[in-house]
């Protein structure tokens, strides 16, 4: 499994004072990075040695806020160039390039996390920073670096042949391993193989010392998995969790104290200082009672370089190796040794430029970031407690996914004030819960918001027998409305202590009080929409907390009797749903018709089939292949019941190979022989479509999961990859992908007479063409007209119609 690479830069371009390119060795919520110097000559680099010869997987750099280098290019290699050799430029095998945002939209508050995946094999690492962007706070012409991670594998000379089957796929269909641009949301390979811990928000939130202790209970606990001693892991699991709560609060504490020590505010620095130890010391305390950790071993980690992670106890990182590490481990400790005593900064000669009178901070808009990708979202910058002060590294980082807005208030030990409207809105729990606690709940800082939850929590748990039912019942509305409002948080810790919550009042506050079903029903209706909405979170995490949250909600006692959850969840679902919002629908439907089935539960014959009728049209492929599954299931719940809610099972319908697939599947649930010609396939629980491509039809004993992907790739003739996204989507659905899901749809325009997609440039003379008028139907290949009432996807299945249909040509066509 690919995990951090250790390194040390060994030579850059200059930099100005304390911030020397070394500082990229440590990940720390404090540190501050490499820093170009001023008026410096551009191109400014960075030469980087890797621990060992490796696999590159995946790079990770963290913007400064604005001084931003407008992009990034990356070499990489076994040796270095040679000054006087004439072959210095095919020393570093160029990888590309990455652009940086301006942040212009953030007003410079934010840092960019850039992501980029790659498949590179060396030993050195260069990096190129291109001129600087522009904006009143960078005055210097400056560029900088704030962190940087690398990611991969060690590998041995035998080792670079073997490539695995993404990146066989991904090779094959670029024609070459790497393109010019580097794309940072390039998904390539998968990474979900590569380990939280390893990905730099992680060190950058992280108290040094408790990430390096969460380290080492995270090795325990796959220790414990392997022993099956799964008691233990669960504990160590819970500790984990735990623990990254009390680094990220930690990493805070020491932002403010050393803000207080640039602020020459040494009283606070000492609060802070004891505030830090007391917290640490309480904490460790409670890890040695649980038997997790032994205080005694623990000795101050500060900052520590990037090659001493993970190490293989609790203690001072020494030079002598351990007994428990491993030659790979032992030599990186003894390469950082000898390299870091080395200096071999360069003396470079400052450009003078004209420097830019300082302007007056600009108008900061709101950005919303939920809807980018994980890896593309600007992480917040260390801000100032007073808006009067310059812009700093020295200053507070809120949680990972969090909003990066001021805390201000918050940081003097109680939530901010709330607004009045938020007082209005919000009058029922002040008037239940207090200003106070309400205050919390609209806090802009996490902990303040998670605390405000667990609160809420202890206060109904302690909640005395006979308390009067309207008392509860306010009680209970007022912690629902909190409840409701966590449920949209972006950060998971204040988004699970909402699902806890609310777990907590559906299963035992109300039952336990006897509040009745009116409770139940207005709970439920509460937050069914915000529950809902949260499976389709690009966060795999979030997703599945919400998913197995709904799941359980629906079997309590009280809410099965409502049959809430099943009628809300097969609602009608239009073609336009979100994938993963649609993916998770059917998912829970899956799930639930197992342990409910149609009687009495809510789920009906005719609810759920209208539902998957939706789902059978639905743009995403993955979609409809799940949709597929449940109807499945529901045949052999109801037999041919189900056939009066599909279409006709006629030569029209059975044009489309999804219909045509579908009838033969369910025939084959019937016990009898579609086609005597087709070698017959096993057919058990749902495995039907197992080896049967529901593009084309072929049927091939070879389409396991993998096969199916290489054919899907390489073989299919219904596919094709977009020559302007390089997405691959149904040939059938390439007009429409290229109007409305093609990132470069806004070049295209649809043809009113023929509908098909073209360039905006030549929509003019297309029309005058003669094939171009009305009642015409063009192939989005071939670009010929087809038979009236044909569809395009008969059309291009018969080689004979359409000439681009064989799967070299397609294949020519995708590696293009």
């Amino acid at each position: 499994m690919p995990h951090k690479i250790g390194f040390t830069v060994i030579s850059w371009s200059g930099h100005e004072g304390n911030y020397s390119a070394k500082k990229l060795m440590v990940h720390a919520p404090t540190v501050n990075g490499w820093r170009s110097t001023r008026f410096c000559p551009f191109p400014q680099e960075i030469i980087l040695q890797l621990v060992e010869r490796c696999r590159v997987r995946k790079l990770q750099l963290l913007a400064h806020q604005y001084l931003i280098p407008s992009k990034i290019e990356f070499h990489i290699g076994d040796r270095l160039p040679e000054s006087n050799s004439p072959q210095q430029t095919h020393s570093l095998h160029r990888l590309g390039y990455v652009s940086l945002s301006d942040n212009e939209k953030t007003g410079f508050r934010a840092r960019e996390l850039k992501s980029v995946h790659v498949d590179a094999v060396g030993s050195y690492l260069k990096l190129t920073f291109h001129r600087n962007h522009v904006n009143q706070y960078n005055i210097y012409n400056q560029v900088a670096l704030v962190a940087l991670n690398i990611l991969g594998d060690p590998v041995d000379g035998n080792d670079i042949g073997t490539l695995s089957r993404d990146q066989l796929i991904d090779q094959y269909l670029n024609n070459s391993q790497h393109s010019s641009a580097l794309d940072g949301t390039y998904t390539g390979y998968k990474c979900d193989s590569i380990s939280p811990l390893d990905d730099l928000a992680f060190d950058m939130y992280q108290d040094p010392e408790v990430a390096h202790i969460i380290r080492l209970l995270d090795q325990k606990k796959q220790d414990m998995v392997r022993e099956e001693r799964f008691d233990l892991a669960k504990k160590l699991k819970q500790a984990i969790a735990d623990l990254q709560k009390v680094g990220e609060r930690l990493g805070r504490y020491d932002v403010e104290k050393h803000s207080a020590i640039e602020r020459e505010d040494y009283d606070t620095a000492k609060q802070k200082k004891e505030q830090m130890e007391a917290y640490r010391l309480t904490v460790y305390k409670q890890l040695e009672l649980h038997d997790l950790l032994d205080v005694s071993q623990i000795h101050r980690t500060s900052e520590l370089p990037i090659s001493d992670f993970p190490s293989p106890r609790v203690g001072t990182q020494k030079d002598t190796p351990h007994p428990a590490d491993s030659p790979r481990k032992r030599r990186q400790r003894q390469h950082v040794n000898e390299t870091d005593e080395q200096d071999t900064s360069k003396a470079v000669s400052p450009k003078h430029t004209v420097a830019p009178t300082p302007l007056t901070p600009p108008h900061i808009p709101k950005l919303d970031i939920s809807s980018l990708p994980y890896d593309e979202r600007p992480l917040p910058a260390l801000r100032k407690r007073s808006s009067d002060q310059p812009i700093s590294e020295l200053d507070e980082i809120p949680p990972m996914t969090d909003t990066a807005t001021p805390r201000s208030p918050g940081a003097s030990g109680k939530p901010e004030p709330l607004t009045e409207k938020a007082q209005r809105e919000a009058s029922l729990p002040i008037d239940i819960y207090g200003d106070s606690l309400v205050a919390g709940a609209y806090s802009k800082t996490w902990s303040y918001r998670e605390d405000a939850l667990l609160a809420v929590y202890k206060k109904l748990m302690e909640v005395p027998p006979g308390t009067p039912k309207a008392e509860l019942r306010s009680m209970t509305r007022a912690a629902v409305f909190l409840c409701k409002k966590a449920l949209t948080d972006k950060v998971s810790s204040v988004f699970l202590a909402s699902l806890n919550l609310l777990r907590m009042i559906l299963s035992e506050f109300i039952p336990n009080h006897q509040l009745g079903k009116s409770e139940i029903n207005h709970c439920v209706e509460q937050t069914w929409n915000n529950l809902l909405s949260r499976t389709g979170e690009s966060t795999p995490r979030l997703r599945t907390l919400a998913i197995t949250f709904i799941q359980e909600m629906a079997l309590f006692k009280e809410v099965r009797a409502l049959q809430m959850v099943p009628v809300e969840l097969v609602r009608p679902m239009q073609s336009s749903v979100p994938t993963r919002l649609a993916l998770s629908r059917l998912e829970l439907l899956e799930k639930l018709l197992e342990q409910l089935g149609t009687k009495d539960s809510g789920f009906t014959l005719d609810n759920v089939m209208r539902f998957l009728a939706g789902g059978l049209e639905h743009s995403a492929a993955s979609v409809r292949e799940l949709s597929v599954r449940v109807v499945q299931a529901m045949y052999r719940l109801h037999g041919k019941a189900v056939l009066n809610f599909l279409p006709p099972d006629d030569t029209s319908t059975r044009k489309n190979i999804l219909y045509k697939n579908l009838f033969d599947s369910l025939t084959k649930i019937d016990g009898n022989t579609v086609d005597t010609q087709v070698k017959p396939i096993r057919v058990d629980a749902g495995a039907v479509l197992s080896s049967l491509c529901i593009f084309c039809g072929e049927r091939d004993e070879s389409f396991t999961e993998d096969g199916l992907d290489l054919h899907y790739w390489k073989h299919c003739p219904m596919l094709q990859r977009c020559l302007q996204c390089r997405q691959v989507v149904e040939i059938a659905s390439l007009t429409e992908h290229l109007l409305t899901e093609c990132e470069r749809r806004a070049d295209f325009t649809q043809c009113p007479l023929c509908s098909e997609a073209l360039t905006r440039d030549k929509l003019n003379e297309h029309a005058q063409t003669p094939t171009s008028g009305e009642n015409c139907n063009h192939c989005p290949l071939c670009h010929e007209n087809f038979a009236s009432g044909e569809e395009v996807r008969s059309h291009t299945d018969t080689p004979i119609r359409c000439n681009f249909t064989s799967s070299t040509h397609l294949l020519s066509l995708t590696t293009k």
